[in-house]
């Protein structure tokens, strides 16, 4: 399994951002857009680019 990369934040918009600019630093692929999580925050993935893009109907 290669990497990955999650990003936390108290709110949806700060989950965006945050997914938004480690994308853009790392150039990685977001592979779930900011969902919510147990607890109240929110959380989205990315991968490296050579691993798939977002799938339809995740996150």
């Amino acid at each position: 399994m290669g990497a990955r990369f999650v990003v936390l934040g108290e709110t949806e918009a700060e989950c965006a951002d945050g997914l938004a600019e480690l994308c853009e630093q790392l150039g990685a692929v977001p592979t779930t857009r900011p969902c919510q999580a147990t607890g109240g925050r929110w959380i989205a993935r990315a991968v490296p680019k050579t691993k798939a893009p977002v799938e339809e109907g995740r996150g």
